[in-house]
């Protein structure tokens, strides 16, 4: 699976009822191979996944594809991939918000 199969599978794997009351936008910018460009939106109670970076994230994710699956896998731990700069998070409070229903803890 890639990073990119990952995100667009998101919305079929979390459960509605965490998304009640909830309101985001991400924005995920993956380079290499299985990245792209991805946005992640929750809003009445739906999340979804569009390509592209579209409208004013809450929260923006960069780095290498492969690094961004090793910690969805569990091979690279969140907090090491931040403070060695294989991942840069914009607002890690946000991320925290949702990572664990997002999978990516």
């Amino acid at each position: 699976m890639t990073a990119k199969d990952f995100l667009n599978t998101l919305p079929e794997k979390v459960k509605k009822e965490a998304l009640q009351d909830q309101e985001t936008r991400f924005h995920f910018d993956l380079e290499g191979e299985g990245g792209g460009q991805m946005t992640l939106e929750i809003k009445d109670g739906e999340l979804i996944a569009d390509k592209g970076l579209q409208g004013e994230p809450k929260c923006t994710v960069k780095g290498n594809a492969e690094d961004f699956m090793k910690v969805v896998r569990g091979d690279l731990n969140p907090m090491m991939a931040v403070l060695s700069g294989k991942l840069k998070i914009s607002n890690q409070g946000e991320m925290l918000k949702y990572a664990k229903m997002f999978g990516l803890m």
